[in-house]
């Protein structure tokens, strides 16, 4: 691989870093509502580094994968391809993950999005949770909900 030139390296550093959980993932794979519209429109925005984790992953391709859905599965393996930033499993990742659900009462995968995301310094955490669920509480990463009652 390359290494960036100066000019390519502002690019990346003038993106938004965003870490997207799996609804977002599964209403662009197969929605044809408001929310999918919204989500695409998020995963379609050149101005957007993504970030994303193993649980991220492990939570959508496996079972569409199973299941032999094919061009979901693909719009997956698309996306994770395209991921510039990755939350690595780390004990340190894992332990804020505890901490976050203790504080905000988040679910396991929840809080570890949560933590994977400010891990590696997104700039926003965009959900399909409505706003006034416990991920809406969160003050360690900014959380932006596409659900069209939020």
């Amino acid at each position: 691989m390359n290494s960036l030139n100066d000019e390519e390296k502002w690019e990346v550093r003038m993106k938004k870093i965003t870490f997207v959980d799996t609804g977002v993932l599964i209403a662009a794979a197969k929605g044809q509502d408001e929310v999918a519209k919204k989500a695409m429109e998020i995963l379609d925005d050149p101005d957007r580094i993504f970030a994303s984790s193993d649980f991220v992953r492990l939570e959508v391709l496996p079972k569409s994968l199973y299941n032999k859905w094919e061009n979901e599965a693909e719009f997956y393996k698309v996306f994770f391809n395209d991921v510039g930033v990755w939350a690595n499993l780390t004990d340190e990742l894992v332990e804020n993950a505890f901490n976050e659900a203790e504080v905000w009462g988040l679910s396991a995968v929840d809080a570890l999005h949560v933590a994977g995301a400010a891990f590696v310094g997104a700039h926003e955490l965009v959900t399909t949770e409505k706003s006034q669920k416990p991920l809406g509480r969160v003050k360690s990463v900014p959380i932006k909900s596409i659900h069209p009652a939020s």
